[in-house]
């Protein structure tokens, strides 16, 4: 940056109080919280993070110095919640991933189901799921809910890999049929409400205790 375009003393200062005026005032929401989801807490949040990192960035500007505060807000963070404060309507949007880790588990499986279905002969559903991998995915997928799938996962030869479901506020209820062709084409993250995402890449804050680790966000910010 050139010394034209670099901040004032007085505007580094500035910053520094704004980041001691969003702490009094995130302490005082967090000191008045009337549960897990209260938006003033959450609001507080942001502004914090926002006052820190603008902090930040203005220091290393004029002082070519650092603090030594992680601030949230580029990677895997949510953006302000820009939604309407009373929802009329929600959307969920759920992604799970899985690795086939026993295949023949899995087509055993689906054999199975489609025979209990009634296709017991050598050249329908049941046999093709017996030894086709999409056939019996499609099979097990078209028998049991998601949930059921992810609470049973082991039993189909699956294992599981990273989730994430985020819960967003729209207006109104779209038309039935209105965005089934491309589902997740128009996912906004400034309307998400609250998220919760479980990977193994969280095992590694929590000293590798083994269990999948619960990373939530909500409101645009991280509750974590």
């Amino acid at each position: 940056m050139s010394d034209a375009a670099q901040p004032t003393a007085a505007e580094v200062r500035a910053a520094a109080e704004a980041v001691k005026a969003a702490l009094d005032r995130h302490l005082a929401a967090v000191e008045r919280r009337t549960g897990d989801d209260d938006t003033a807490v959450y609001e507080a949040f942001n502004a914090l993070a926002a006052a820190a990192e603008e902090y930040d960035e203005i220091l290393y500007d004029r002082y070519d110095e650092v603090t030594p505060f992680e601030i949230p807000g580029a990677d895997g963070a949510l953006p302000p919640y820009a939604g309407p404060d009373e929802p009329h309507a929600l959307s969920l949007l759920i992604r799970r991933d899985y690795a086939v880790a026993e295949p023949q588990r899995l087509l055993a499986q689906a054999r199975r189901v489609a025979e209990i279905d009634g296709e017991a002969d050598t050249t329908g559903p049941a046999a093709r799921a017996g030894v086709s991998p999409l056939a019996a995915l499609g099979v097990l997928f078209g028998e049991y809910e998601p949930d059921e799938i992810a609470s049973r996962h082991k039993e189909f030869g699956l294992e599981e890999g990273d989730s994430t479901l985020w819960v967003t506020a729209a207006e109104e209820l779209p038309e039935p049929g209105e965005w089934l062709n491309t589902p997740f084409e128009h996912a906004d993250p400034e309307r998400i409400i609250c998220r919760f995402d479980v990977s193994s890449v969280f095992d590694e804050d929590e000293d590798g205790d083994g269990d999948d680790d619960h990373e939530e966000e909500g409101a645009g910010g991280s509750d974590s």
